[in-house]
């Protein structure tokens, strides 16, 4: 048996050996025949890449361009967005310059020492990928981060700074300037500042789209800067973009670095020899454990505590970008791959059990930091001849022997290091591998109406609420029922019910009764 996989490990290993990166699938449970089988899938994945890379509309919902592979590399892109990229990098590079020598300030004249980057989705996800993979106590500047509407957590983001908040920059993040979780915090940061005497304006840094609402009220109130975000780069593949490299620079980042590793394997995976492109392998292996339709999936797990956030990185880059309910022929497919994943070994003690011995619904993508500490010393033994990571090391080894004596699928990614620029590598491996893996089951990945949905909805949740609010006021002193408020207001009694749960628990002077059920409960205002 060992011989057996021995010998498939040699035939289904990919190396770039002038990067140090390689792809393992030896443990990955495809036929023979399945690279020939696939062969005019692949071929027109190839192609849709090309047609991507040229300047193809992608998104039709949008009419727009999807580039974030020229960021990388100016050079392919069209003459206006090469001119647009060449521009905002050396606009970063002078503002995160005159950040550090104080040729910028904060408004009491002192140099700025954190960065409170306030965003959701991929305006947050990004920047703390990175944030904690590369940077430490040591970085210029600490990065701080507002990515959720949840009141709890903004207080507790805020209270932290303390009296550091008076240089504290802070970078407002949204490509159309509207989008309410941004704005919350925003409007939550400007109100701390100004309770320490601060002026926001003074401190505040805007990253958005031209003449976005954002944009205009920046200008307006005179912030220090304002970055412009191009229409055809979207939320979850702009880490590249001005989104991850005005924060990632401000920590000490090395984003030249950052977008080598991207670009070396943007080179790599455009040759179309698929034995040889990482990023097609990868597609294919989805396609293979998830039969084409995703049935299986995709748990990642990097034994490296730097790349913890690395499969909540992927969640939105995979998740958002496949999961599709229509083909591009508008046959209802459902399509998408679930990600989730913690880190080795952390994941030994935490659910690897179930993925051994339970329901064979997943496959593993490992992900492997050869380098085991960057300052080896005489002394790292924890026990005669292991050092710790020596025991990372075997626990991988031996989770993925375990899983594979098991039936259960798995690959793994292998890198020598943890640094910007293979960083930079393994984002840039994954957003092929979706692109490549969206046209393999013929669906578009660069928009996304489920995302949209979910915030109309929300806004008419808002809307009952206000509503319900209203109609308790006008009829203070009365005991009132979600059905009574509902019909009152004309709008979904349940809406109703879970509004006014909320408004009560949320505001003095409602009262919210219980009763045997929800639908006997009653609220009501004081006279």
């Amino acid at each position: 048996m060992s011989t057996s996989n021995w010998t498939r490990f040699n035939q289904h290993i990919t190396r770039y050996r002038e990067l140090g990166i390689s792809l393992d699938i030896s443990r990955m449970q495809f036929e023979t025949s399945f690279f020939g089988d696939m062969e005019s899938k692949i071929a027109r994945a190839y192609a849709d890449m090309d047609a991507l890379e040229g300047g193809a509309i992608a998104n039709p919902d949008e009419g727009r361009m999807v580039g974030h592979y020229w960021l990388r590399n100016a050079e392919l892109a069209p003459a206006e967005q090469k001119a647009e990229i060449e521009r905002d990098l050396a606009d970063i590079k002078a503002f995160a310059a005159d950040i550090h020598n104080g040729t910028i300030t904060a408004a009491n004249g002192e140099k700025f020492t954190r960065v409170l980057l306030i965003g959701i989705g991929g305006s947050a996800l990004g920047p703390q990928l990175v944030s904690d993979a590369l940077t430490d106590h040591e970085a210029p500047m600490a990065l701080s981060f507002l990515d959720n509407t949840d009141p709890s957590g903004i207080d507790k983001v805020l209270a932290g700074l303390g009296d550091e908040l008076a240089t504290t920059l802070a970078l407002v993040i949204s490509k159309s300037g509207g989008t309410a979780e941004t704005r919350n915090g925003m409007v939550e940061a400007k109100r701390a500042y100004e309770a320490a005497g601060l002026d926001f304006a003074k401190h505040a840094t805007a990253i958005t789209g031209i003449d976005s609402k954002l944009d205009n009220l920046a200008k307006q109130e005179g912030w220090i800067k304002r970055f412009p975000m191009g229409d055809w780069v979207g939320g979850r593949t702009s880490v590249m973009s001005v989104v991850g490299l005005v924060p990632a620079i401000l920590q000490g980042v090395d984003i030249d670095q950052f977008l080598a590793g991207a670009r070396d394997v943007d080179e790599k995976t455009r040759q179309k020899n698929t034995s040889e492109n990482l990023a097609m392998k990868l597609a294919l292996m989805w396609y293979h454990a998830g039969n084409g339709k995703g049935e299986k999936d995709m748990v990642v797990l990097p034994y490296k505590d730097s790349l913890v956030l690395f499969s909540k990185y992927l969640q939105q880059l995979v998740m958002e970008s496949l999961g599709k309910e229509h083909d591009l022929d508008g046959k209802v497919v459902n399509q998408g791959v679930a990600v989730y994943g913690n880190k080795g070994s952390t994941d030994q003690h935490a659910y690897v059990q179930q993925l051994r011995d339970g329901v064979n619904n997943f496959f593993v993508t490992f992900i492997e930091v050869h380098e085991a500490r960057q300052n080896l010393g005489a002394n790292d033994e924890v026990e005669p001849g292991a050092t710790t990571g020596d025991f990372l090391q075997g626990f991988l080894r031996g989770t993925r022997s375990a899983l594979s004596e098991s039936g259960r699928e798995n690959m793994t990614i292998s890198i020598p290091t943890v640094n910007a620029y293979y960083l930079g590598s393994l984002i840039a491996l994954f957003e092929r591998a979706v692109s490549f893996y969206a046209s393999l089951v013929n669906i578009n990945a660069y928009h996304q109406p489920g995302v949209e949905a979910g915030k109309k909805a929300a806004g008419s949740f808002l809307e009952v609420l206000k509503a319900a609010r209203g109609f308790l006021a006008d009829n203070a002193g009365t005991d009132l029922t979600a059905t009574d408020v509902a019909k009152g207001i004309d709008a979904d009694v349940e809406s109703t019910y879970h509004a006014l749960v909320h408004a009560a628990a949320n505001a003095s002077g409602i009262n919210h009764t219980l009763a045997s059920t929800p639908e006997e409960d009653t609220f009501s205002v004081e006279a």
